[in-house]
């Protein structure tokens, strides 16, 4: 309660034993501090704002670290800046020295790959390490509205696809690695061989699940539906022909062959731009164990999803006045919840 952010959009915990919560802020700033309710400042971790173009869904978006951060240091993010005149996401590892890992220079950076964005809007945002040790990487349709370039159903363009990179192995003249195990690797179509989905809008939130291990995405809908996939490798997630379970193009009679429909979606009268979250896996709120707990930014209204693999079942559990920008676990699983509007709330018992 004693603590402000700037416009956050991230909230990531590194796992090693510090105990430490990092926000994300979107003009450039990652700022950190210890998990106890009475903590009273924050120190900046990272600051990459003369880097970042922010402003509308621009900006320094998601972050991930390491498995290994505790020896390592690195950690990645997910951003955008203007280069030679052209709107670019950058997925780049920073490095974190010092006894606690808490001293970062901007000059550590090494991008990883860069990829130019058409327009202002859906360049997703989180980052995530599978426990296959690669780095899943979301990325929206280019923007405008409709996917007007038909980046979503193009496998010649890593645009409306989630990427799945190897960051341990570079390889190919490139600072990471393709998964052998990737979908599409040895394809002789020019498909792109990072892409591990496609067909999707703006997956601005994913997550694993730590007990089953599903990956899932949060994928915000154009005018109709909301919608929550569980992501697959190789898969086809239908935009811009299906907008959630309904056709968009054409708005009737869509071919939905091959397509794999989202677990859950809800209308415009629920909300309009989801934010995914993340299954709940903590000791203290246990009929919450197992409920993918997610949100919406426009409505404020938060949810718990069952999922059990085949059918899923949705109830609303609190409508609220917040912003609702993401969610975030800490190191015993807790569940938090990133107000943009500048305040940070966990989820406890009554």
């Amino acid at each position: 309660p004693n603590l402000t952010f700037s416009s956050p959009l991230d909230f990531q915990v590194p796992n090693d034993g510090s105990n430490r919560i990092f926000i994300v802020e979107q003009g450039g700033t990652i700022r950190s501090f210890v998990n106890n309710p009475n903590a009273e400042s924050s120190a900046v971790f990272l600051d990459i704002a003369t880097k970042v173009t922010s402003g509308g869904e621009r900006g320094l978006l998601g972050l991930a670290f390491h498995p290994q951060f505790s020896s390592n240091g690195f950690f990645y993010v997910n951003y955008t800046r203007t280069f030679g005149g052209k709107l670019q996401t950058v997925i780049a590892r920073f490095t974190a020295t010092g006894t606690n890992k808490d001293s970062v220079s901007s000059s550590s950076e090494q991008i990883l790959l860069t990829t130019d964005q058409p327009f202002s809007n859906h360049n997703a945002g989180s980052l995530a390490f599978g426990s296959d040790g690669y780095l899943y990487v979301p990325l929206g349709d280019g923007g405008s509205g409709g996917d007007p370039l038909e980046h979503g159903q193009n496998r010649k363009s890593l645009l409306g696809s989630i990427l799945r990179i190897d960051v341990d192995n570079p390889s190919g003249g490139k600072n990471y690695g393709i998964p052998s195990s990737n979908p599409f690797v040895g394809n002789s179509s020019g498909f792109l061989e990072e892409i591990y989905a496609y067909g999707l809008r703006n997956p601005f939130k994913i997550s694993f699940d730590k007990g089953s291990g599903r990956l899932y995405a949060a994928d915000v809908g154009q005018s109709a539906r909301e919608e929550v996939d569980i992501i697959e490798s190789g898969k086809n997630y239908g935009w811009n022909t299906m907008e959630g379970k309904i056709c968009y193009s054409p708005s009737n009679g869509c071919n939905q062959s091959g397509l794999t429909l989202p677990i859950h979606d809800y209308p415009r009268s629920v909300g309009q731009s989801i934010t995914g979250g993340y299954v709940y896996r903590g000791a203290e709120l246990p009929s919450l164990k197992g409920r993918y707990v997610y949100g919406d930014f426009a409505s404020g209204r938060i949810f718990a999803l069952f999922y059990d693999g085949s059918t899923a079942s949705n109830a609303e559990l609190f409508d609220t006045e917040l912003q609702i920008s993401s969610f975030g676990t800490d190191e015993n699983q807790e569940l938090y919840v990133v107000n943009y509007g500048g305040t940070l709330h966990k989820f406890t018992k009554k």
